[in-house]
């Protein structure tokens, strides 16, 4: 076993719905229909391969419609418990996406509960939970979606982000969504600087006030961005090979992690979606060590990191940063 796959390993940017293991998303098919174009795992494989981010997008609404009640979400939460238990993955802040499923007459606190009775089966690690809403409903629907979480709030769901389509949909119009998210007690951040330019970074700091910026690869772009980003400490959730495989960077050596992290600008790996994009946090850290010169200490200093922004009670920081710092001794 490799020194990356033993590590203790901390998650802020992941999305449930991007996790499922594949044998679980095929037992979902298989419970609905399955679908005529895909009749092998070798097949579902093929088809999380993407031509651009809007491809990835069409490809993630396509894997929703297996996902229809309330037990799909305790099925899946807990298979990918289990899965990133056995990645020595000792905390997550997981992602999930509410208003994706209203249309099948489920509701948001429900499916906190059933998401959190999945997560419970597996006691090995410790998951927060981070509803996404999803840019492309508009704001009127996200906060419709914060006031129904907010109810729910004790079941471990400590802040929000706007995922989707951040080229067509700009962070402004959700200011009072993010207003009101403060004042509900959350924890924010926001995709931004993934398939959109540095304007929708400073939008997201700006206008919506993020604790965090998801992605943010695009700062590279703009000095005066980066050297905000550094001055004022905001923790940017990174994701290199998920930024590669929507397109949103052109090649891995284009990645801009090193400039971030050489800058002082606090950052986090991640794996975003591992199931549609085939990584693993352990082949991140492989990643950061074999194409950009990454040593284990600057790994460790990534957690250590990753534990300070993180959402997770002051008891728990010290808790995840001992883990970390006995495992490196």
């Amino acid at each position: 076993m490799s020194w990356v796959t033993k590590i203790p390993k901390i998650e802020l940017h992941v999305h449930l719905e991007g996790s499922i293991p594949l044998n679980a998303l095929w037992t979902l098919m298989e419970k609905y229909g399955g679908d005529s174009k895909v009749k092998t795992i070798e097949d579902l494989q093929a088809k999380f391969i993407y031509t651009d981010f809007p491809h990835f997008i069409e490809t993630w609404v396509w894997k929703n419609q297996f996902l229809r009640e309330y037990e799909d979400f305790t099925y899946i939460a807990e298979e990918v418990a289990k899965d990133f238990v056995d990645q020595n993955i000792v905390y997550a802040e997981m992602f999930h996406s509410p208003s994706d499923f209203f249309k099948l007459g489920l509701n948001a606190q429900q499916l906190v509960e059933a998401i959190r009775n999945g997560f419970n089966k597996v006691p090995d690690i410790h998951i927060n939970l981070v509803p996404d809403l999803i840019r492309d409903y508009g704001p009127k629907i996200g906060m419709k979606t914060l006031h129904k979480i907010h109810e729910v709030k004790e079941y471990g769901v400590v802040g929000i982000t706007i995922g989707g389509s951040e080229q067509s949909f700009p962070p402004e119009p959700y200011a009072e969504v993010y207003k009101k998210a403060r004042d509900f007690g959350f924890k924010t951040s926001a995709h931004a600087g993934e398939a959109a330019g540095p304007d929708s970074i400073w939008g997201a700091i700006k206008t919506l006030k993020v604790d965090r910026i998801g992605h943010g690869t695009s700062a590279i772009q703009d000095m005066e961005l980066m050297d905000y980003l550094a001055k004022h400490q905001i923790p940017v959730e990174m994701c290199p090979i998920s930024n590669l495989k929507t397109g949103s960077v052109t090649s891995i050596e284009k990645h801009p992690i090193r400039q971030f992290f050489e800058k002082g600008i606090p950052i986090s790996i991640n794996t975003d979606d591992p199931k549609m994009f085939g990584n693993s946090l352990a082949e991140e850290y492989e990643l950061l060590i074999k194409k950009f010169g990454f040593t284990k200490n600057e790994i460790i200093q990534i957690q250590q990191q990753s534990i300070t922004s993180s959402w997770a009670s002051d008891s728990l920081k010290n808790e995840l940063a001992e883990q970390i710092s006995n495992f490196s001794l």
